[in-house]
């Protein structure tokens, strides 16, 4: 979100066609495209959590646009998200990854999304439903919270807090709580457009997605 005071004050505001949307949203169409179809609606399946997670650790010290731009490159690169296919790699790929103009090049991200990859697989061997596992830190609902100004959007939360300790337990890297409140937002599991954004007074269809 914005530092700058005057940008932390913005509501949601009109774009173009007529649709107020959240003060973050840019005039990119990717971004409105992203902010309209995904951002806060109910997200499921193991693989589209599990690449989200891994976008929003990459986005760390970023803007989300960066990222998004960046989505398709991030698929390519990581096998689609598969976890064991990503568990699998070794040294050349790692070297092929840090050659890649396509995605954000730094060793430490590019570590956390293979340690994620094999902790997954774990939860797997054990029984573990990811999707359930995520879902039940808002008890599998969508908590709605609706932020007037830039400024009343928070960083993390008592549920971002409580997903970000269990990650980390189970091995997860790159997942600090305010990641994790990045995620739910993103996710659905916070649905936090601001007051008057089109999307909070009709939000229309689809209500969930699953990947």
């Amino acid at each position: 979100m914005a530092r700058d005071p005057d940008a932390r004050r913005a509501t949601a505001r009109r774009h173009a066609d007529g649709r107020r949307r959240c003060a973050w949203c840019g005039d990119d169409p990717l971004y409105v495209r992203y902010h309209d179809e995904e951002w806060g609606r109910p997200l499921h399946g193991e693989r589209p959590l599990f690449e989200m997670l891994c976008l929003e650790g990459a986005q760390a010290g970023l803007s989300w646009i960066t990222v998004l731009r960046r989505r398709e490159s991030y698929r390519r690169a990581f096998a689609g998200f598969d976890p064991r296919k990503m568990a699998a790699f070794g040294a050349a790929d790692r070297a092929r990854l840090m050659r890649d103009a396509g995605i954000v090049r730094n060793r430490l991200k590019i570590e956390a999304f293979i340690t994620n990859a094999r902790a997954l697989l774990e939860l797997r061997e054990r029984g573990v439903d990811f999707d359930a596992l995520l879902w039940r830190f808002t008890q599998g609902r969508s908590l709605k919270r609706r932020p007037q100004r830039l400024a009343d959007f928070r960083a993390h939360s008592p549920q971002s807090d409580a997903m970000s300790r269990e990650l980390k337990r189970l091995g997860f890297k790159f997942v600090g709580t305010t990641i994790c409140h990045a995620f739910m937002q993103a996710v659905g599991m916070l649905d936090e457009h601001q007051r008057h954004c089109w999307v909070a007074r009709d939000p229309g269809k689809p209500q969930s997605r699953r990947g």
